[in-house]
């Protein structure tokens, strides 16, 4: 039975080994791809995307400053390369979208302009209506006009959420690293023990 432990802490180990190489691997791979697709997109930060100036725009656009949470990270005239500078341009771009929005959200916006004069219960709290009889007509088509300033947020809702599902991948990729390393440090432990207990066992069958 020793002698299947002792084998089975060989094998054991070299499984770990196997695994934690792999995650590795593919944690690396996983991190490279996602900073290649980045890099692809020539996506720079504006000259306004710093902490400070940022918060000085959205003060000037009358956002309630108090209320927002502001990237900490500068990406001025920086390549958005990695998940992090992919994380922080977001960040900046929902300042922009509040700063054009009047600070609303896309779900405080009508679907549609509104006609001058409708009366204040047709309209959404940041502008437009949702009821299709008070909204204006397109000449052409005579369809409602859609609410441009809420399209702003269909955008920068789209952008933000593959910048920020670049940074999970990123994180992803880096977990991925950490757990293969750890798997690798436990599969060598593994060795080192089964290693012991085998030259353990020969020291005691030479002194006997």
């Amino acid at each position: 039975m020793r002698k299947v432990f002792q084998i089975g802490g060989f094998v054991a180990a070299a499984v770990l080994i196997a695994f934690g190489i792999a995650a590795i691997v593919m944690g690396v791979n996983g991190r490279n791809t996602v900073n290649s697709s980045l890099k692809q997109e020539y996506i720079v930060g504006s000259a306004d995307m710093t902490p400070a100036l940022i918060k000085e725009e959205a003060k000037k656009a009358g956002l309630d400053v108090a209320s927002l949470s502001f990237p900490t990270v500068s990406v001025a005239g920086k390549q958005i390369t990695n998940g992090e500078r992919a994380r922080a341009f977001a960040s900046y771009m929902r300042i922009h979208a509040l700063e054009a929005t009047g600070g609303y959200t896309y779900a405080q916006m009508g679907r549609f302009t509104a006609k001058p004069g409708t009366r204040k219960t047709e309209l959404a709290v940041g502008g437009g209506t949702d009821t299709p009889q008070y909204a204006l007509t397109d000449a052409a088509t005579k369809q409602p006009v859609a609410n441009g300033a809420r399209n702003i947020w269909v955008t920068e809702t789209a952008l933000s959420t593959a910048l920020n599902t670049s940074y999970m991948a990123d994180r992803l990729g880096l977990f991925g690293i950490v757990v293969g390393i750890a798997l690798l440090l436990s599969g060598i432990g593994f060795i080192v023990l089964a290693f012991a207990a085998l030259h353990r066992k020969q020291i005691a069958a030479r002194l006997k």
